[in-house]
């Protein structure tokens, strides 16, 4: 499972180490005059405080015409300039705590040990492209996230980012299994240590009564409160759609830790290469690029 959406389609590829990361969108609008300095500014927001330093310079394979669409496959890369996969030689036969090592190795016999391999959030810089590209697909719509809590301090921390989409109609999303809210949560579950989301009051609303939750009408349309975070009955009502998502803390701890042989011994090891100790700072504009990846999905 690679790739997301039906109609606006983005499928990634590439590891951690390896020479590229990127991506093929598929079904955006033909005569879409790409921004590319919107798309290089959410790729900055992404690497600002990143202890791993990459450039992120995005060569545009297919799908584009002196910088406009032509509603073929884009095909896009981004290549892993400062890879250093020796950092890593220690983890062929280990699986760290918390991380996907040892679920990868039991999901294909086989994995990529260095960085994670797919399961790093470098994979994330081509869903940032994808999604910068979606924003413009789906305007005037807007999408904004911010960090909303930071954890307590510690060795890592984790944290909350909230995100607001402004200037969605009503009637955007489906009924039972298509619901907007549930779209939107499978997209934000698929970032790296995404662990909780809620739309709205969200879990608060589970203490509240009936009088207090429900969002009364205005004259024109709108309500007086958002509790449901602008989607009822799986669609939006033309209310801001709100919601947060939940990130735990960063599993790659600076102390030493045990992991798990291949041959199932306790080793103890002290991780090297370069990790954050909070990811939460630079999550915000992946959590847009995944909500205008559905948006642009509903609504091309």
């Amino acid at each position: 499972m690679n790739s997301i959406g039906t109609h606006f389609r983005l499928t990634t590829y590439g590891e951690s180490h390896g020479l590229a990361v990127g991506g093929i969108i598929d079904g955006c609008p033909s005569r879409v005059a790409l921004d590319f300095e919107a798309i290089a500014a959410d790729l900055r927001r992404r690497a600002d405080g990143a202890p791993r330093e990459e450039e992120d310079e995005v060569e545009w394979l297919s799908g584009l015409k002196e910088g406009v669409t032509l509603g073929t496959p884009i095909a896009f890369s981004i290549g892993n300039r400062h890879a250093r996969p020796e950092d890593y030689a220690r983890l062929e036969h280990l699986y760290r705590p918390g991380h996907a090592d040892y679920t990868y190795e039991a999901r294909y016999g086989i994995r990529d040990h260095r960085g994670g391999g797919r399961a790093s959030a470098r994979e994330t810089v081509a869903r940032v492209v994808a999604g910068a590209i979606a924003k413009q697909v789906i305007a005037p719509v807007s999408i904004h996230a911010e960090v909303d809590t930071l954890g307590p301090e510690g060795d890592t921390r984790g944290g909350t980012v909230v995100c607001r989409i402004e200037g969605l109609k009503a009637g955007v999303g489906n009924p039972i299994f298509g619901k907007l809210g549930a779209l939107l949560a499978h997209a934000m579950m698929t970032i790296p240590s995404a662990i909780g989301f809620e739309m709205g009051a969200g879990f608060a609303a589970a203490q509240m009564s009936g009088s207090e939750f429900v969002d009364r009408w205005n004259g024109d349309g709108s309500t007086r409160t958002n509790h449901c975070g602008g989607v009822q009955g799986g669609i939006s009502n033309g209310m801001p759609v709100e919601f947060r998502v939940a990130f735990h803390p960063v599993v790659t701890l600076p102390s030493e830790v045990e992991c798990l042989t291949d041959d199932g011994r306790l080793e103890p090891l002290t991780i090297g290469g370069r990790h954050d100790s909070c990811q939460v700072m630079r999550a915000p504009v992946i959590v847009e690029a995944m909500a205008a990846l559905t948006l642009a999905d509903l609504m091309v």
